[in-house]
């Protein structure tokens, strides 16, 4: 009968190769230039408009997210306003970070320069971990963090230094201020350190103090969540649903594969399974678990693929050390080709295809593309719906967006407009502020006939909105309305409206 025993056996006496600088760099620099290329491709994603209106209204936290993307967003809008190369530049950044960190976790597990190399191409070739490098976005922020981590207790097990300790809490601080869901991993660490060990580990006070600034950085942010009747949690549901809609906990595993590219996961399944079972990675043994168990636990409560990619350049170091040190010839030669196709593949899904050539959308997925278009036309549309009313009817007019990126549009575009305040009772941003009781008139953008009728006496389309790569219902065929006569008072009725 085998029994499983924790590993206390420490590791520091252990000497790694030199860090592959050179041909490290060689990958994140191209990996660098070729996001950098695309910045300025298109217009704003509707997230990154949402995220410049947020930026607007500072808070400790917001319904949907953490305060640390939104005040990014408000930081590069000052520095460059109006720029989208600007306000993507974080996200660039911390992926090429990423890339780094990736090679540095195959250097600890005693990956030399070829292992090196392959674990930050496996990054860099993946659709996803490359891609999100182009936009800001809360996963673009997270997911490096979740790797930066991950080094700093790779690096532990070898050295033992507990400092190492110290600065995951601190990253992980920073971390809760992008997303909640970086408790998921640590739950998964503590499971797979009792399994496996090192448990010495959970004695270390160092890794206490690192919790403790965790939780005193996120009181704030509980305090704005409890005042609010906690809208966070209540998008882990809403998150759920979604996901239902396009094939739930089914896809998962396929659709989370997909996004670690041809290399990525080929090392990502052949570096679990290492983890588990290679004499020389025994120490890092628990890691393995931690793999299995985000990824199960994001399927477990319907979570969307993406949100396990923090877990896979452990797994994929692990798998790239194992591939070098293989005796196998063909192991060898055949990850030329892989490689060499992982490199044509992400390259091919960079936003490189000119705007007069893209087809207008079909629904579904197409929505991370046509996304970013129909921004300006949406705007043009609601001025002059706008300018239709007569100047005391926009005394006491108010502009309200269906969705929450169609607010966040209007916000981000009214500076050459004469417009009343913007909101929307939508996700977050139904948060940030609720109409003026003394609004009688509303130029509702978006939305249906009979919705509207169940809150206002009066309800006529006055306008249309219609941009030819626009997404249906948000920038394409949207209809304008007036609403007059709001059957109770916005301070009561938004409560009513307002939807994650």
């Amino acid at each position: 009968m085998t029994t499983i025993t924790a590993s206390t056996e420490p590791v520091a006496a252990r000497e790694i190769p030199p860090f592959a600088t050179l041909g490290v760099g060689a990958i994140a620099l191209p990996a660098a230039i070729a996001l950098f290329a695309v910045l300025g491709q298109y217009g704003f994603f509707g997230d990154e408009l949402y995220f410049l209106a947020a930026g607007g209204h500072l808070s400790f936290s917001y319904a949907d997210q953490g305060p640390l993307v939104p005040l990014i967003a408000r930081l590069m809008d000052v520095i460059a306003p109006g720029s989208l190369v600007a306000l993507r530049l974080p996200a660039l950044l911390v992926t090429v970070a990423g890339i780094v960190l990736a090679a540095a976790i195959a250097r600890e597990f005693g990956g030399g320069r070829g292992a090196q190399l392959i674990s930050a191409a496996a990054y860099a070739t993946s659709p996803f971990l490359l891609v999100q490098g182009g936009q800001l976005a809360t996963n673009s922020i997270d997911g490096p963090l979740w790797v930066l981590i991950t080094w700093l207790l790779v690096r532990w097990v070898r050295t033992r230094a507990d400092v190492l300790l110290v600065w995951a809490g601190i990253v992980t601080a920073i971390d809760m201020q992008v997303k909640w869901l970086i408790p998921v991993f640590w739950i998964c660490f503590g499971i797979g350190v009792l399994v496996y060990g090192p448990r010495e580990l959970l004695r270390r006070p160092a890794l206490w103090i690192g919790a403790a600034i965790t939780a005193v950085s996120m009181v704030p942010s509980v305090l704005w969540q409890a005042a609010n009747g906690w809208p966070q949690l209540e998008m882990g549901a809403v998150v759920s649903a979604e996901q239902e809609t396009i094939g739930g906990r089914l896809i998962f595993v396929p659709l989370a594969l997909g996004a670690a590219g041809l290399l990525g996961a080929i090392l990502l399944v052949y570096g679990t399974v290492r983890l588990f079972r290679a004499e020389s990675l025994r120490p890092y043994r628990f890691l393995g678990l931690v793999v299995v168990l985000v990824v199960v636990a994001f399927v477990a409560t319907g979570g969307r693929p993406y949100y396990a990619v923090g877990v896979y350049p452990v797994a994929m170091a692990a798998g790239a050390v194992g591939l070098v040190e293989a005796r196998v010839t063909w192991q060898r030669i055949a990850a030329v080709p892989v490689i060499a196709l992982s490199v044509v593949l992400a390259a091919g899904s960079l936003p490189w295809q000119p705007e007069s050539s893209i087809p207008p959308s079909t629904g579904g997925i197409d929505l991370l593309l046509h996304g970013k278009f129909g921004w300006p036309e949406l705007a043009a549309s609601t001025d002059l719906a706008y300018q239709a009313l007569t100047p005391t009817e926009r005394a006491h007019a108010v502009i309200v967006a269906e969705s929450y990126w169609q607010a966040g549009a209007l916000e981000t575009y009214r500076q050459p407009y004469d417009w009343p305040a913007v909101y929307s009772p939508n996700r977050g941003y139904g948060y940030l502020g609720t109409p003026p009781d003394s609004a009688t008139t509303v130029l509702y953008v978006g939305g249906e006939l009979e919705e509207l009728r169940a809150h206002f006496g009066s309800v006529t389309p006055i306008g249309r909105a219609d941009a030819r790569l626009g997404y249906a219902g948000v920038t394409r065929d949207v209809t304008i309305w007036r609403c007059d006569q709001p059957v109770r008072p916005w301070s009561r009725m938004w409560t009513e409206m307002r939807e994650m």
